[in-house]
């Protein structure tokens, strides 16, 4: 079976994990990535990275620091903390780019720390981004930021592949915005959860580098781990444009070999590699969409939502996904010679610096601040919450921004929409949703196709000493999908520093069922659903299970940042869809019933090196954790498995 793009691109990277066969989805592994970019948090990254106990970055090189979230914050303390992580850059060799260069993501495309075939994370979630050159880009948490300065890796499960075949063309009128928006509304059943997505087909040659850019970028939002697009002709002339650019400053950190051989050999995947499912969509179909509010699974074609003339107070052209050159010119022509509406604010804010310097040469950026849009540092800003310009109770936003959960954006009694620049800008002038130019509402030619996947070979793993071969306890079955962190271990407890692990043992599924501790017990394996463990990033949604006693999870899928905080606190888990699905079988009539947590006193045994979990005399097959994930569980954690490299303590 051949390979698709991340597999292969995952496999030029590995540093250790599965060996004599191709890598393939659902294997553990460790990574070595090309580079790792913080922002504002290498902050709290370079607090783990000291209590690990290290002293140098390993590869000082790998690491870039770029200040962008909180930038419009000058109060002593924040500024103290920018002037701590730029003498740490400087005492670790590590490239610094203060406050005002422009947002993380942005800047690591601009000064080509990404490019085809690489694989770049970043302490945040919209990593995505990467994919649009051809690269994986995927997230990492805090703790994977502080072992990779350390070490120089960290470990990763490849996720299932959707492949994205898009055809025709965008109509006038149409961005890469509205297609991203239109997917998420489409497919948000968790078609594409946790995935990696791969965009193929005649239409991507259609999409300019910065549509490319702001789609990658919120497949964040679709749910996806990884959003590729394929490095073509249009890709390669954007990285000679930069690197021509980058050589006037003395910088070259892309070689005119690199482009050759890019464009003679182009990355894909194999004729024969699986995909996961195959989802289809006629570019032409395509209108302007809507998200919203308050969500970006509810996608509204523009002609739809005009209807409603819906008032807005605030407009927002922001943020990495939508505020580069393109989309400055795109709300530029909307907005020439034109004012925006009384009692609207717009806010305006570069995607980097040297993206503000280009518009201000076009003559776009003049345009807009003529039209009386209010001009912010090149930054993230209000898409955080941050800064001027945020929404106030009572309030309708439209912005073109990534996203517009609750809150996210001021107030959560405000409400806020997504949409494309073009169309936030003319909803700026009007006072009320709507586009520049009247559409018609189209049927969308679209498609998804959920492929079977090959029948896995049997695979006998190696133990390593310390991680048992067995473990056998009683089933105890928990069958809410969407399980979170919350429910897990409540906010009230989550910032408490007074909490034993006995008290955490008492208070765990509190918010999900309160029976649970009562009923659980030390020694039992916690079955869950899907999606386990989604919400936040809380890590004591795991250390409060480890403290109950709880032996190992099983699910159908889980959370991608729930599983990285497992095994960084050396927890195991393990996904076996088969068996969740049998045991709701088994147990339909107690979960008709209403029933949160469930344990039918049966116990479950689960084989690590044959890859088995026998369940009521029924065999279930799930991928085996090889040496990386073990690892971890043995050491007892990510910190503890890095101490243990360094040759600390």
């Amino acid at each position: 079976m051949g390979q698709t793009v991340v597999e292969k691109i995952v496999q030029s990277h590995m540093a250790e994990g599965p060996t004599g066969r191709p890598l393939r989805s659902g294997d553990f592994l460790s990574i070595r990535p090309h580079h790792v970019m913080t922002h504002d948090n290498t902050a709290p990254v370079m607090k783990k990275f000291q209590a690990i106990g290290a002293a140098r970055v390993k590869d000082p090189g790998q690491p870039v620091f770029i200040l962008d979230h909180d930038i419009q914050n000058t109060s002593a303390e924040n500024l103290a903390k920018y002037s701590s992580i730029e003498e740490f850059a400087r005492e670790q060799g590590v490239d610094f780019y203060p406050a005002g260069t422009g947002i993380g993501h942005q800047v690591m495309v601009e000064q080509q720390y990404v490019v085809p075939g690489s694989l770049v994370v970043a302490s945040d979630s919209h990593s995505n981004m990467y994919g649009a050159m051809g690269a994986v880009g995927t997230p990492v948490v805090r703790t994977d930021a502080a072992a990779i300065w350390a070490t120089g890796t960290f470990w990763w499960q490849i996720p299932r592949t959707i492949q994205v075949v898009l055809e025709g063309r965008l109509p006038v009128g149409a961005s890469g915005k509205d297609l991203i928006i239109t997917l998420c509304g489409l497919y948000s059943q968790g078609e594409v959860l946790n995935a990696a997505v791969e965009f193929v087909g005649p239409g991507v040659a259609t999409l300019s580098m910065e549509e490319r850019l702001a789609v990658s970028n919120m497949t964040t939002e679709w749910g996806a781990l990884v959003g590729w697009f394929p490095a073509d002709d249009t890709t390669i002339a954007y990285l000679g444009e930069r690197r021509a650019i980058l050589a006037e400053r003395g910088v070259e950190r892309v070689a005119a070999s690199d482009l050759d051989g890019w464009r003679d050999n182009p990355l894909g995947p194999d004729d024969d590699a699986h995909y996961a499912g195959r989802i289809t969509l006629d570019l032409s179909t395509v209108v302007p969409h809507i998200a919203g509010p308050d969500t970006v699974q509810i996608a509204t074609p523009l002609p739809e939502m005009e209807k409603e003339r819906i008032e807005i107070h605030k407009a927002y052209l922001v943020s990495c996904v939508n505020s580069r050159t393109e989309d400055i010119a795109a709300a530029a022509a909307v907005l020439a010679g034109k004012k925006i509406a009384d009692g609207v604010e717009f806010y305006l804010a570069a995607a980097s610096r040297e993206v503000q310097a280009t518009c201000e040469q076009q003559g776009t950026w003049q345009t807009l601040l003529e039209a009386g849009a209010k001009p912010l540092p090149p930054g993230c800003g209000p898409c955080i919450g941050l800064g001027a310009g945020l929404l106030e109770a009572g309030e309708v936003g439209i912005s073109a921004t990534n996203r517009n959960f609750k809150g996210r954006m001021g107030s959560r009694e405000a409400k806020c929409y997504l949409a494309s620049p073009a169309v936030v800008a003319a909803s700026a002038v009007a006072g009320y949703i709507c586009g520049p130019t009247p559409f018609e509402s189209t049927s969308l030619r679209t498609g998804f196709t959920t492929l079977t996947p090959p029948e896995a070979a049997s695979e006998e793993v190696e133990i390593l000493p310390g991680f048992p071969e067995r473990v056998q306890g009683r089933l105890v079955f928990l069958p809410q999908d969407n399980l979170n962190t919350d429910g897990i271990y409540g906010k009230d407890y989550t910032y408490r520093d007074d909490m034993t692990p006995e008290m955490m043992a008492e208070v765990v599924f509190e918010n999900y069922d309160p029976e649970f501790a009562g009923q659980a017990k030390a020694g039992d394996v916690l079955v869950g659903a899907w999606n386990f463990g989604t919400g936040s990033s809380r890590e004591q949604a795991v250390t409060a299970l480890q403290s109950k006693g709880i032996a190992m999870i099983i699910a159908g899928s889980y959370s991608q940042t729930y599983l990285r905080n497992a095994f960084n606190n050396g927890f195991p888990c393990i996904a076996c869809p088969e068996l969740v699905e049998r045991v709701r079988e088994l147990l339909a009539g107690e979960i008709d019933g209403g029933a949160k947590t469930l344990i039918p006193g049966d116990e479950i045994e689960v084989d690590f090196a044959a890859g088995t979990i026998v369940f009521r005399k029924e065999t279930f097959s799930f991928p085996p954790l090889g040496v990386v994930p073990q690892a971890l569980v043995v050491a007892g954690g990510v910190e503890n498995k890095v101490r243990q490299e360094l040759g600390i303590g």
